[in-house]
C-alpha cells in the first residue's frame, strides 16, 4: 500500500507516529503523481516545500494546477523556479517545431526533455541545504511511465549518491534522500492510493499540450496513461478533454 510507504497518519488509525516536524522539498508539477507524492509527504507529518518550474514548456497549465494543488494542502512554502530549457531544445515540450504523439510510440519518446530531472533535482537539493531538509520527494515512476531514461530507479539512487558526495550536508554526515514512492506502482495503484489520502484529482493537469484552460487533448501518451489508470482504478476520471478527444 502507498500508505505504507510513508507511515502515514491513515495508516496507523489517525494516530500520527511523528513527534517532530520534518523538512522536505517536494517536486510538485501539477500532474496526478506529483500531487499524490505531496499529499503521501503530508500524511507522513512532513513540512512540505513545493518546488515547481516554468522552464519553458509549451504550456503553463500544468504550473497553474501546481499552484492550485499547493494552495488545497497545507505546505510551507511554494517556489515556482524560471529555467530556459526551452533555449536548449531537443523535446517536443520545449520545441513547438516538434510534434507531440498522438499515438503510443517505442524507444525513448520525443516529449523526453534532456536532463529535466537531473537539473529539477539539483535545484531542488540546493534548497534543501538551505532550508536544512533532508529528503526531496519526487513523483517518478517505473511502471506507467514514457520511457524516459530519467525514471528508473538506478537513476534515482545514482542521483542519491552524487547528492551527498556534492553538498555540504552530506559531507558533514547529514545524509539527504531522494524519495520516489511511486516507483513501482501502476497509475491505478496511484490514482487508489491518492484518493484515500484525499487528493482532487480534477485539480490536476498532466496532458502534454493542454491548453490554456488545462483542458486535456485526451490523444498524447499522458493523457493516455492517465485514463487508462482511472479505468483500471475503477473510478470516474475528472480530467476535462477536449471536445475532438
Amino acid at each position: 500500500m502507498f500508505g505504507c510507504r510513508f507511515n502515514c497518519i491513515k495508516c496507523y488509525g489517525g494516530i500520527s507516529l511523528v513527534s517532530d516536524p520534518k523538512k522536505a522539498v517536494i517536486l510538485l508539477s501539477g500532474g496526478l503523481d506529483s500531487a499524490t507524492v505531496l499529499a503521501g509527504a503530508i500524511a507522513d507529518g512532513f513540512q512540505c516545500y513545493c518546488m515547481s518550474f516554468d522552464y519553458g514548456q509549451r504550456h503553463r497549465s500544468e504550473l497553474d494546477a501546481a499552484v492550485r494543488v499547493s494552495e488545497s494542502m497545507s505546505v510551507v512554502e511554494h517556489k515556482v523556479i524560471k529555467l530556459d530549457l526551452k533555449s536548449i531544445g531537443g523535446s517536443a515540450l520545449t520545441d513547438v517545431e516538434i510534434a507531440v504523439p498522438e499515438q503510443e510510440t517505442t524507444g525513448i519518446p520525443v516529449t523526453y526533455v534532456p536532463a529535466r530531472n537531473t537539473v529539477f533535482l539539483s535545484i531542488a537539493l540546493g534548497w534543501a541545504e538551505v532550508i536544512e531538509a533532508n529528503k526531496i520527494f519526487v513523483g517518478v515512476n517505473a511502471v506507467d511511465y514514457s520511457g524516459y531514461p530519467d525514471c528508473r530507479p538506478e537513476y534515482i539512487a545514482s542521483f542519491e549518491a552524487m547528492a551527498n558526495l556534492a553538498t555540504r550536508a552530506g559531507v558533514e554526515g547529514n545524509k539527504l534522500s531522494i524519495e520516489a514512492p511511486l516507483i513501482d506502482m501502476s497509475k491505478a495503484q496511484i490514482i487508489q492510493a491518492g484518493l484515500e489520502l484525499g487528493v482532487d484529482y480534477g485539480q490536476t493537469v498532466s496532458c502534454y499540450q493542454a491548453d490554456f484552460e488545462g483542458v486535456a487533448c485526451g490523444k498524447c501518451d499522458s493523457c493516455r496513461l492517465r485514463a487508462q489508470g482511472f479505468e483500471e482504478a475503477g473510478v470516474k476520471d475528472p480530467t476535462r478533454y477536449q471536445n475532438n478527444a
